[in-house]
This record gives structure tokens, C-alpha cells and sequence, in this order.
């Protein structure tokens, strides 16, 4: 595994679990709003060897209790499969941050999952312009299906302000992964820069999803 670094422990981006976050280098889709730019390139120098990383996690044992596998895209690595059986057979629960961006890979590891947090760019039709990949809509919904098909607990997640697309498109979005049987989805904030967040944000337009549990831009439930 390319790992580009390690954060020892979050509260939130493993729902229910002490996680430490593993960042996986190299990611095919170039989104404006990437928070994690420095990851995106393949062949940056890694932040640690895998055995560093295999030697931290045996640190935490008893600290954690998960390990979120993020990126970048983790799913880009031929590595991946065999990572989260090691990082299991150590005692711990995992989980995947992912765009969908290769659902063949995603379904090969779902069994090996406990979680995944799956972003959903935008409607179908804003997402070449999002992700800079054509056809990447087609990927992204075939990974939602095999998702929300596969019995893994999971999150959908979408980044949003008015400058991506409309709040009418949001709309259409929400009736759309509701059609596809998305129960749990989540609005993020969107941020220029990393202190800045446009001031189109705003909240979540009322009435959205008597079926989805979603949440507006600024956190609140």
C-alpha cells in the first residue's frame, strides 16, 4: 500500500468507532474542492512504508478499535484486498472512504468491510464536469448499487454550494438515491480553501427525503 500518512485517531469518520485514518495515495478525478490535493498524485513519495504502518497499528491496539482506509482513492491500489485482511487479522473493524470510482474493485473488498462512506459527487449530469472524468457517473452509480445491495453499513456523503449546481438539482439528487434505496445521506460543506466556506452555502432546502436521513450543510440534523 502507497500511504501518503496516518491520522491516530478521529471520532467521526467512522461512525460508532476510535479509528486511526489511513490516507491512500493516488486518486483519478480531479474535483475542484478536493480536500486532500497533496494525495492526488500516484507517484508522490509515500508518507510511510506499510510495515511503519502495520508497526503503528500494533501501537494502538486497545486505543482503536477501527482503521478507515481514505484517500486519494483507495480503491486505485492493487494492495487494498490484502491490507484489509491484515489490518483485521489484527483485531481491528474497517472501513473505506471511496468514490465509487472502480465498482469492481469495491465489490471484491465489501466483504471485508464493517463500513463505507460513499461520496456522491452530484446529479448524474454534473459529474464529468466535477470529477474532470467522463463517464465517471456510470462508475460512481454502479458502486451505489452494489453498496446499498450488499448489506454493509454505510453513508453516502455529497459535497454541495450553488456554485456546483442547483438547489433544484439537489432535489432530483435526494428523489434519485432514494429511488436507488439510500437510506443514509449526508450533506458537506464545500470550501474554496482550507479557512474559507463560500457564502452561497446554505441550508438544506426543507422536506428532502421522508426516506433518507440527511442533514444540511452547516451539520445540523
Amino acid at each position: 500500500m502507497h500511504v501518503g500518512g496516518i491520522t491516530p485517531l478521529t471520532t467521526i469518520d467512522f461512525p460508532g468507532r476510535l479509528a486511526a485514518v489511513l490516507y491512500c495515495q493516488g486518486c483519478p478525478w480531479r474535483c475542484g474542492y478536493c480536500h486532500n490535493p497533496e494525495l492526488l498524485e500516484v507517484k508522490a513519495a509515500a508518507g510511510m512504508s506499510w510495515v511503519q504502518v502495520l508497526l503503528f497499528l500494533e501501537k494502538r491496539r486497545g486505543l482503536v478499535d477501527g482503521v478507515v482506509f481514505s484517500g486519494g482513492e483507495p480503491t486505485l491500489q492493487a494492495a487494498l484486498p490484502d491490507a484489509l485482511k491484515q489490518v483485521r487479522a489484527m483485531g481491528f473493524a474497517t472501513a473505506l472512504h471511496t468514490g465509487g470510482m472502480y465498482p469492481e474493485r469495491l465489490v471484491a473488498v465489501l466483504p471485508l468491510l464493517d463500513w463505507v462512506g460513499l461520496d456522491i459527487k452530484g446529479p448524474r449530469q454534473r459529474y464529468a464536469e466535477i470529477t474532470g472524468a467522463r463517464g465517471s457517473d456510470a462508475r460512481a452509480w454502479q458502486s451505489l448499487q452494489l453498496l446499498v445491495r450488499s448489506g454493509v453499513a454505510y453513508e453516502c456523503r455529497t459535497t454541495w454550494h450553488e456554485g456546483l449546481f442547483s438547489r433544484e438539482e439537489l432535489q432530483t439528487l435526494e428523489h434519485d438515491l432514494v429511488a436507488e434505496g439510500v437510506t443514509h445521506w449526508t450533506l458537506q460543506p464545500c470550501r474554496t480553501s482550507p479557512r474559507e466556506t463560500p457564502r452561497s452555502i446554505a441550508p438544506l432546502p426543507v422536506g428532502l427525503g421522508s426516506r433518507v436521513k440527511a442533514f444540511d450543510v452547516r451539520g445540523g440534523a
